[in-house]
């Protein structure tokens, strides 16, 4: 199982934070299915002001290549991204367009 750590920046209003967090209590069904088929096996998100943290554990037959192109080529997906964007903003730093941003690990502590 491999494990990958990403960053995003919701925008700085009350209002859409709260609508950002209401609708991941509610996530679609169409958008959970598309994660898990993806081979994403678990998936979290937290939040701390306006900044954004995922852990995704994806199992050996997931790709951001191939997740990427399944989102292209599901409505539904393509529907909930945008409408994520009216909640989201990138991350400084990120290429345009670009959402999620892939964090480095610069630090384990094991026993």
């Amino acid at each position: 199982m491999k494990r990958y750590c990403l960053a995003l920046d919701l925008v700085n209003d009350t209002a859409l934070i709260e609508g950002y967090e209401e609708m991941h209590a509610a996530v679609w069904p169409e958008i959970q299915d598309s994660i898990t088929s993806a081979g994403v096996d678990l998936m979290e998100i937290y939040r701390f002001g306006t900044r954004l943290f995922m852990i995704m554990e994806v199992n050996d037959t997931f790709s951001f290549e191939r997740k990427s192109a399944m989102d292209e080529a599901n409505e539904k997906v393509q529907q909930w991204e945008e409408l994520m964007w009216k909640y989201q903003q990138a991350v400084p730093g990120s290429q345009p367009g670009e959402k999620w941003v892939l964090m480095n690990k610069i630090f384990e502590l094991t026993t």
